[in-house]
């Protein structure tokens, strides 16, 4: 597993205050695949209004810069794509947090989360692959970077316990089909036409 050394000025602050929360994106992909170096890391986070101060008291102003009140505030009630970023200032590394409003499948991973120790007295969440597969589809879909699907190959090949059945389901409830194609293709990927 990649080092999650700078990772942890966020996780420690989430462990301490008890939200729900599991680590996705390429960090992610890394504990199932092929570790890349990155400095963010994204986490889906189940947080709600009350919880901005619990989130404010672990993330203090002096060491993070931490959206205003405000932002926070409107961004947990969005029905869809609620997100914000963590800087740590002295670092700048940063935290993608996608708020798990009413996306079932943000849901569906807070309750398949995988706990993954590291170190000697460390302990972490991680998004199911199957969740960190799907996500990576849809960042195809949107921006065809072809460090997604290299991501999903390689977790495709060195994760046992991938449930492809699910995998499909959702590809067909969220229309990706043709990269679901691309990814399963012999070879390296094509790129559908635009």
């Amino acid at each position: 597993m990649a080092s999650l050394e700078p990772h942890s000025l966020f996780l420690t602050g989430l462990e301490r205050i008890g939200l729900p929360y599991c680590i996705t994106g390429s960090v992610a992909s890394g504990v199932y695949g092929e570790s890349r170096q990155t400095k963010d890391i994204d986490l889906i986070v189940l947080l709600r209004h009350p919880d901005i101060s619990k989130l404010q008291s672990v993330f203090p102003e002096s060491e993070y810069y931490l959206p205003p009140n405000e932002v926070l505030i409107v961004e947990t009630l969005r029905q869809t794509r609620g997100m914000f970023n963590i800087i740590h200032h002295a670092s700048q590394f940063k935290a993608d947090i996608f708020i798990a409003s009413r996306d079932p499948l943000h849901h569906w991973a807070l309750q398949h989360r995988r706990r993954v120790e590291f170190g000697d007295d460390f302990q972490i969440w991680i998004a199911p692959p199957e969740y960190v597969i799907l996500r990576k589809l849809e960042f195809f879909r949107e921006g065809d970077d072809a460090k997604h699907l290299r991501d999903i190959r390689f977790m495709l090949e060195t994760t046992l316990d991938i449930g492809r059945g699910f995998i499909e389901s959702q590809v067909t409830r969220l229309g990706l089909q043709a990269q679901w194609k691309i990814v399963l293709e012999p070879g390296p990927p094509r790129f559908p036409a635009t």
